[in-house]
C-alpha cells in the first residue's frame, strides 16, 4: 500500500490534468513546472529512431535541462519501472566527445552527474547517453535500444481548428474531409511510414477518382526542383504488396479503392530480389499508380490524418 502510495504522489508531481495536454495532442501530458509536454515511448529504439520520432511528433527526444525537468524524467522512469533507463537527447554523434543536446544546450550546463565508472566510451563507440532512474549518465553504443521520453516546450503553438495540428503544412482538403501533408524532402517508404504514423497519420490511401485527383493537384504543386529526394518522378502513398505474391492493399489492409495503374505496371523491377524489388506503392505525377523501390531511394511522399486524430476521444 504504501508503495502504491508514493508511486501516485510521484505520479501526481509532474502530472497535471490530462485535459491540459488538449493544447498539444491527446497522447502528451503538461507538466506546469517544466512549461512542456511529456510522452513516454515504451518500445525502445535506436537513439537515432528515438530522435526522428520525437521530430516527427513535432517535440524533441528530452533531456533533463534542468533540476525540473531531471525530476520529471526521474518520475516517469520509476513510475513505469524503467530500470535499465532511458535515451536522453545528449548526444555526441557530430563530433567526438562533444557532448549537446539536440537543442544545442552543452552537457557542462546540464546539472546530471555521471554514473560510477563512466563515462567509458567503451571500444570507442559510444556516443549517447542514458540517463538511469537516480538521475546519473553513462555513455552507451547509440545503436543499441533504449526507450525514450519525447518533450515538447510550450511555445503559445496554435492547434489547428480545421486539423487539430500546430503543424501548419496540412490541410484540409473539402472534396475528401482529410487533411495532407507534401513532404518534399524524400524518404524510404518505411521511413515515410513512421513520420505519417508519428504526424498522427499515415501514408495517403486514395479511395476513389476524386481522391486521386486531389492528390495529383497536391503533387503538382512542387516542381522536380523543388524536391530534395532522389526519385521526383513519383510520390509514396500508403499501399504495398506485403506478400510479395502481387496482391496490393493498403496500410490499413484493405484492398485498394482506386486501382488504377500507370502503363506496364506494375512492373517489379527486379523482382528475382526479394530486397530490392518494387513492393511499396505510390503515384507518377500523372495520377497513375506505380509500384516502388521500399528502401533503395528516397522519394518525396503525403501523409493523410483526420482532423480528429490528435484529438482525445470525447
Amino acid at each position: 500500500m504504501v508503495k502504491l502510495l508514493t508511486k501516485g504522489i510521484l505520479t501526481l508531481l509532474y502530472l497535471t490534468s490530462v485535459a491540459e495536454s488538449r493544447e498539444f495532442r491527446f497522447d502528451y501530458t503538461y507538466n506546469n513546472d517544466t512549461e512542456g509536454w511529456w510522452k513516454l515511448h515504451r518500445i525502445p529504439g535506436t537513439w537515432n529512431e528515438a530522435r526522428l520520432r520525437c521530430h516527427a511528433e513535432g517535440a524533441v527526444l528530452a533531456s533533463p535541462l534542468n533540476g525540473h525537468m531531471l525530476r520529471v524524467m526521474k518520475t516517469i522512469m520509476t513510475t513505469n519501472s524503467l530500470q535499465r533507463g532511458i535515451f536522453s537527447g545528449i548526444h555526441a554523434t557530430l563530433s567526438k566527445a562533444v557532448y549537446t543536446s539536440v537543442e544545442g544546450v552543452p552537457l557542462a550546463r546540464i546539472p546530471v552527474s555521471w554514473a560510477p565508472g563512466e563515462p567509458d566510451n567503451y571500444e570507442n563507440n559510444e556516443s549517447c547517453l542514458l540517463l538511469s532512474p537516480n538521475g546519473t549518465m553513462a555513455d552507451v553504443n547509440c545503436t543499441k535500444v533504449f526507450p525514450y521520453i519525447c518533450y515538447k516546450k510550450d511555445t503559445q503553438s496554435v492547434v489547428q481548428p480545421e486539423c487539430g495540428t500546430i503543424d501548419t503544412e496540412y490541410f484540409l482538403e473539402s472534396r475528401t474531409g482529410s487533411c495532407y501533408k507534401f513532404h518534399y524532402i524524400g524518404q524510404t517508404w518505411h521511413q515515410a511510414y513512421m513520420t505519417c504514423a508519428a504526424e498522427g497519420g499515415h501514408l495517403a490511401i486514395i479511395n476513389g477518382f476524386t481522391e486521386a485527383q486531389a492528390i495529383k493537384e497536391l503533387f503538382a504543386k512542387y516542381p522536380a526542383n523543388t524536391i530534395m529526394a532522389f526519385g521526383t518522378y513519383s510520390v509514396f502513398l500508403g499501399f504495398s504488396d506485403w506478400n510479395k505474391d502481387n496482391t496490393w492493399v493498403t496500410v490499413h489492409g484493405e484492398t485498394l479503392g482506386y486501382n488504377i495503374w500507370s502503363f506496364n505496371q506494375p512492373d517489379k523491377s527486379q523482382q528475382y530480389d526479394l530486397v530490392m524489388g518494387q513492393w511499396c506503392g505510390g503515384m507518377f505525377r500523372w495520377g497513375l499508380l506505380d509500384d516502388m523501390w521500399c528502401d533503395v531511394i528516397t522519394f518525396p511522399f503525403i501523409c493523410e490524418k483526420s482532423p480528429d486524430s490528435l484529438l482525445p476521444k470525447a
